[in-house]
């Protein structure tokens, strides 16, 4: 890893230096992308999007560390399981248990894990059941789950109305999600209709493509787990006062969901001990809309630093 930050720059492609593989898990086929040398640095993406969403700071990142960049099983070109009678094979556990498998062998035992949204409850949930392997997490955009639904406000369920939505039985959302792919998408990733040109055309490209009929009954599947298997289960480490060991930062948008709705210091505060992080001024999609301020935070946080968030107090 290098001392000092390497350079942000404009990659000329989508996850320009990576390669590609395909790894089995016990539950699921994973798409990998994986570039660099250094200390392991696992990144999970968010829905709607795939592992291209963190496109604009991986190429950076793989200059210091060993960037592992999978899709979630359900998303993009990974295999997407049947969910099971109980929706488990879509809980965060069980995506988190891919994760573990893969890491073993890619050969590290131990590794920080960074993600946004989706990929970040993999990540609370990573740092929970394994804590033994997990050096730190990075969050982006979200409270954990126990506190998102057990403080359900009319602001929030009106601006993440897909969590209910998406959580109806089957197949009535995907039949009505399906109808127009496109159009769903473009209209998911417009939040608070502040714009799409946080998104490069080639990953727009790809969301779009990947948003599929398996795609979208995968990701309702996700959400199902997630008001029933997914909530018993962190109401059930609350209550038990588990914590997270390693340290934890939390980046939140100023203009997301997330930072209208909750405190998420506060939140991520009931969970860990070891806790830093700050509001930056984006929308939902951090990674995406300020690549440079999430790098540097990044970089520094996972170098070891502490990091200068360079947005709100």
């Amino acid at each position: 890893m290098q001392n000092e930050m390497p350079e942000l720059t404009q990659p000329t492609r989508l996850m320009e230096g990576f390669r590609y593989e395909r790894m089995r898990s016990s539950g699921a086929e994973i798409n990998v992308a994986i570039a660099g040398d250094g200390p392991p640095l696992l990144l999970l993406h968010g829905n709607p999007l795939t592992h291209v969403s963190w496109h604009k700071i991986a190429p950076a990142l793989a200059q210091s560390f060993t960037v592992i960049a999978p899709d979630l099983r359900g998303y993009g070109d990974s295999s997407k399981p049947d969910g099971g009678a109980e929706h488990e094979a879509y809980s965060f556990r069980a995506m988190a248990q891919d994760f573990l498998e893969i890491m073993t062998t890619l050969g590290f035992d131990r590794f920080a894990v960074a993600g946004h949204d989706r990929g970040a409850r993999v990540a609370f949930r990573l740092a929970l059941d394994a804590p033994e392997r997990i050096t730190k997490i990075a969050a982006l955009d979200i409270v954990p789950t126990y506190n998102v639904l057990s403080q359900v406000s009319l602001g929030w369920g009106l601006e993440a109305y897909h969590w209910f939505f998406m959580a109806q039985k089957a197949p009535f959302p995907e039949d009505l999600l399906s109808a127009d792919p496109e159009y769903y998408i473009r209209y998911k990733l417009n939040k608070k209709n502040v714009g799409l040109e946080i998104f490069t055309p080639e990953a727009m490209a790809e969301y779009i493509r990947c948003t599929t009929r398996d795609q979208i009954h995968a990701v309702c599947e996700d959400y199902r787990a997630t008001v029933t298997l997914d909530f018993e289960m962190d109401k059930s480490d609350h209550a038990a006062n588990r914590k997270i060991n390693c340290p934890v930062m939390v980046l939140w948008g100023s203009n997301s969901h997330c930072g209208r709705h909750f405190k998420p210091l506060e939140a991520w505060g009931e969970w860990a001990d070891n806790v830093r992080g700050a509001a930056i001024p984006t929308g939902h999609y951090p990674a995406e809309h300020r690549p440079d301020i999430v790098y540097r935070a990044f970089w520094q946080f996972f170098s070891g630093q502490e990091p200068d968030f360079g947005g709100e107090p």
